[in-house]
């Protein structure tokens, strides 16, 4: 392909992929298949790496992310990022509507009901976030700080579906404008199945969750948890709106996501009513409303104190709290082994729902508040998707009542539970023979983003696993269709089906094998990172401790957990069975060939930031091309690649043993 036809290609995939993003985030809308959608992408990205120079920082392709921040820079707030102030009743809104009135020179005795206009808006429980476009394009992501700086995340933002990287129209030539970004409740749930399923500590709540993912040093991660973004407010110099809801009106046209709440109201305490019940039906979390003057010259005349806007206050929602009784603590065990404790209730209604059991998650919790069985304990559900019991009525507490003493056996084979230090779970360590952990690793071995077996669904290893037919993951290359067919709802074309699915899964590449076996704390993007960089299972278990440290997405507490899984005789059977099985063990040799042979023998080590790659899709090139990455200079050392803002000491190391200093660009004339 010539220069041309890959110029005009790009800027085609780049608009088509921009235009599906904005109908499926935005319109939701969806108008070609998430499939249809991949191939696009991944058609951009190929092209992009033939063809560097037609790359762009604000390219479709970035919202995968992969960019590392090794630490965020402070920025300064062009306009103040104040808070709002905060009212729990009806009486602070009509102090705050006396004061507007007041503020603007309006004698009226009729509150709410004067010539001032107000906006209500949902108010979101997130991360404030203010976004700066420069000729249709986004140049700049800064949180709110102190409100005077904050962080500059514009590599985690662009990750963002919902926050546009290029107007759909140009409206306003230079602005900024300023917003929430969340997390859902389904994705939210989504997330902590899948730490749950990993043995991480589960996420408090969405609010954190979405705070902590835009401080995170990789936008892949960050990209991966499908955070989105709701606009609200436009802070620029020109004059052309007259009112706060013209204002969201035309950054609607210009291509981001407003919130379909957002209302000019004549009665606010019927707004704030209407979402105090309502608001639990939403698929994301909300604290408040905001009220907000509407007239922008109302806003310039009523100004700011030293904290907050005298045009704008927050109705926060008391979070809502009930008192049940506490009948019983069961103590579940997960798939790696982690023993949560459960508290079982007196249903009670809470936010729309029937609450009968709420988490109490680790020994710690229960210490903490002295939770006892026969308690009348207190429940709440503000912001928080699971009913959290937040304390004990001590008021109602039998004077005969048992402290509670965390259990030291598993409740389902008996073994002597462990608790790492630093860790705040408590583990059965039979994770070969306890059955909720058997069969939570063979669920978690089968499934759709391990070995993809979907025929063997949960029932069906209950009987197996019943049946003693199925008792770990290498039993499943052994199950014979004489075996199946006397089994509850097994038909000859269901037996057939699952062992043409066992005999597939034979093919499934090593990066989804190794993410399959189980290992504690790999997951599924760990596993393909280290799959790329030993290339074999053989050449992973040689690996040492520090070796493991040099692999991208492993740090102290996923290189520990490698180790001890391979050193454990029972997992070196059951993988040699998996081996005898014929499953694969190593890359294809295509992945193995893939790229050039370039830059066999030599050592590149990379620092700073750069404008056309990320610095991983830098060590994957080089890697793909026949090279080795370090952290370190030494005299064995290559080429140093640096980009903006090289490390000082790398430099002057790098100039002391004389070696070459490369650019992104001069690294791409290398390659090319």
């Amino acid at each position: 392909m010539d220069k041309l036809v890959a110029e005009n290609r790009i800027k085609f995939l780049s608009d088509e992929l921009n235009k599906h993003n904005h109908n499926y985030y935005l319109l939701d809308n969806p108008t070609i298949s998430d499939f249809e959608f991949d191939k696009l992408l991944e058609e951009l990205i190929s092209l992009e790496k033939q063809f560097p120079e037609f790359y762009s920082t604000r390219s479709p392709s970035q919202r995968i992310g992969g960019g590392l921040t090794k630490e965020f820079k402070s920025v300064k707030h062009i306009y103040p990022m104040l808070s709002l102030s905060n009212s729990y009743d009806t009486t602070d809104l009509i102090d705050f509507d006396r004061r507007v009135q007041e503020g603007l020179g309006i004698q009226s005795n009729d509150l709410f009901g004067s010539s001032v206009q107000y906006v209500c808006e949902l108010k979101f429980d997130g991360l404030s976030i203010g976004l700066t476009y420069k000729d249709g394009n986004l140049v700049q992501a800064i949180t709110r700080g102190d409100g005077m700086q904050g962080d500059d995340v514009t590599t985690n933002a662009i990750t963002i579906k919902s926050i546009p990287l290029k107007l759909k129209e140009i409206l306003l030539p230079d602005f900024e404008i300023r917003g929430e970004i969340f997390m859902s409740r389904p994705v939210f749930n989504q997330l902590n199945k899948e730490r749950e399923a990993l043995g991480d500590a589960l996420l408090a709540n969405p609010r954190n969750a979405a705070s902590g993912s835009m401080k995170m040093q990789n936008s892949a991660v960050v990209a991966s948890r499908k955070l989105d973004c709701f606009l609200y407010s436009i802070l620029t110099n020109n004059t052309s709106f007259k009112t706060h809801f013209d204002g969201l009106d035309s950054a609607k046209k210009m291509g981001f996501k407003i919130s379909p709440h957002t209302k000019l109201v004549d009665n606010i305490q019927q707004f704030i009513e209407y979402w105090n019940v309502e608001r639990f039906n939403l698929p994301f979390d909300i604290d408040g409303i905001v009220i907000k003057v509407n007239n922008y010259k109302q806003q310039l005349q009523l100004g700011f104190t030293a904290k907050s806007p005298r045009w704008a206050i927050a109705y926060k929602y008391k979070a809502e709290q009930v008192s049940t009784q506490l009948v019983s603590i069961a103590y579940q065990v997960g798939r790696t082994g982690a023993i949560t404790p459960v508290a079982n209730l007196t249903p009670i209604s809470l936010g729309g729902t029937t609450v009968k059991r709420a988490s109490l998650h680790n020994a710690d919790i229960i210490e903490k508040l002295d939770i006892r069985i026969g308690d009348f304990v207190f429940i709440e559900k503000g912001g928080e998707i699971i009913p959290k019991i937040i304390g004990v009525d001590i008021s109602k507490r039998n004077a005969d009542s048992i402290k509670t003493i965390y259990i030291t056996h598993c409740p389902e084979c008996n073994s002597k539970l462990y608790r790492n230090e630093g860790e705040a779970n408590h583990f059965c360590p039979n994770d070969l023979e306890c059955p909720p952990q058997v069969k939570g690793k063979i669920e978690h071995f089968v499934s759709r983003k391990a070995m993809n077996i979907d025929s063997l669904g949960g029932e069906t290893i209950v009987q197996l696993y019943n049946a003693k037919i199925l008792n770990n993951i290498a039993d499943i290359y052994t199950i014979s269709k004489e075996q199946l067919l006397p089994l509850e709802r097994m038909a000859e074309k269901s037996a057939t089906n699952l062992i043409a699915g066992i005999e597939a899964s034979k093919k499934v590449p090593f990066e989804r094998v190794l993410y399959a076996i189980g290992i504690r704390h790999v997951g599924e993007t760990t596993a393909k990172k280290i799959a790329k960089k030993v290339k074999t299972l053989s050449n992973l278990i040689q690996l040492n401790k520090e070796e493991l440290l040099a692999i991208d997405e492993v740090g102290e507490t996923i290189a520990d957990s490698i180790l001890s899984f391979f050193v454990d005789y029972k997992n070196q059977q059951l993988l040699q069975r998996l081996n005898n099985a014929g499953l694969q063990f190593e890359l294809s040799d295509e992945q193995k060939e893939a790229g050039s042979k370039k830059f066999i023998g030599f050592t590149f080590v990379i620092s700073g930031v750069f404008n056309k790659y990320s610095r991983d899709q830098l060590k994957e090139l080089i890697e793909l091309n026949g090279g080795k990455n370090s952290g370190s200079i030494s005299s064995k050392t290559s080429y140093v690649l640096a980009g903006e803002n090289m490390g000082p000491e790398k430099l002057k190391k790098a100039q002391s043993l004389g070696v070459k200093i490369i650019s992104e660009n001069d690294f791409l004339a290398l390659l090319n």
